[in-house]
């Protein structure tokens, strides 16, 4: 066995709805739907997203995050009433037991009757701070790597609160997701592993493609406008 199966806490949708204080809109709010989800090629049903130019797509169809997380966000943040149930973060799968070290990429799962592969981390941006109310809550789910994981879906199918994730095959045995984070997101890193990672090919496209410019121009992309709260 390569993971013990985990039992799905939630399973989330969103609008798109305003952000606090008029700065744009996100569905980013994300709250529990009972009864059975059709998962199909770009996500859930009833579930969006306001900027497709970041957020959305084959590769971003579908996010998971860790409820393990959310003692250490309530230490940060007590009285964000966002955190007393899943949803916080913008995930569509919420589950007790499953973090970004026991997480690899390109693991396929089996998530109710759908197969979904995962496919990269999350790069926190500055919604997060709109939808806390704190500045810096992006940067630090950054410099933590809880970030949380994206799946492309390999099978459609419908899952529901109660349904187990099975991963059924690890393509990738040496690339846990935290290696991958590391990668991204410690700017001590280096070069070894930026092009070690553009080698992955259950990685998504789009995160080699930033190994790969890494490795051209022999620096870190700026992340200032993606980590600030406008």
């Amino acid at each position: 066995m390569i993971a013990a199966p985990t039992r799905i806490d939630a399973v989330l949708v969103g609008r798109v709805a305003p952000l606090p204080g008029g700065r744009g809109t996100s569905g980013i709010a994300k709250s529990p739907v009972s009864g059975p989800v059709r998962i199909g090629a770009t996500g859930l049903t009833g579930d969006e997203q306001a900027d497709l130019r970041h957020h959305g797509g084959p590769d971003k169809a579908v996010h998971h995050y860790a409820r393990d997380h959310y003692p250490t966000w309530r230490e940060w943040l007590p009285d964000a009433a966002a955190l007393q149930q899943p949803g916080a973060f913008g995930e569509n799968i919420s589950t007790h037991g499953l973090t970004e070290h026991d997480v690899h990429v390109g693991d396929i799962v089996r998530v109710g009757t759908a197969v979904l592969q995962v496919s990269q981390g999350r790069q926190p941006c500055w919604k997060l701070d709109a939808r806390l109310d704190r500045r810096g809550t992006a940067r630090r789910m950054q410099e933590l790597r809880c970030t949380g994981w994206y799946y492309r879906v390999l099978e459609p199918g419908v899952v529901s609160a109660g349904d187990v994730l099975d991963v059924i095959e690890r393509p990738e045995p040496t690339w846990p997701l935290a290696r991958v984070l590391r990668a991204l997101f410690d700017r001590s890193a280096g070069a070894d592993e930026w092009e070690a990672a553009t080698a992955v090919p259950t990685l998504s496209e789009n995160w080699r493609t930033t190994f790969a410019k890494r490795l051209t121009h022999g620096r870190v992309e700026d992340w200032s406008s993606r980590l600030r709260d406008r």
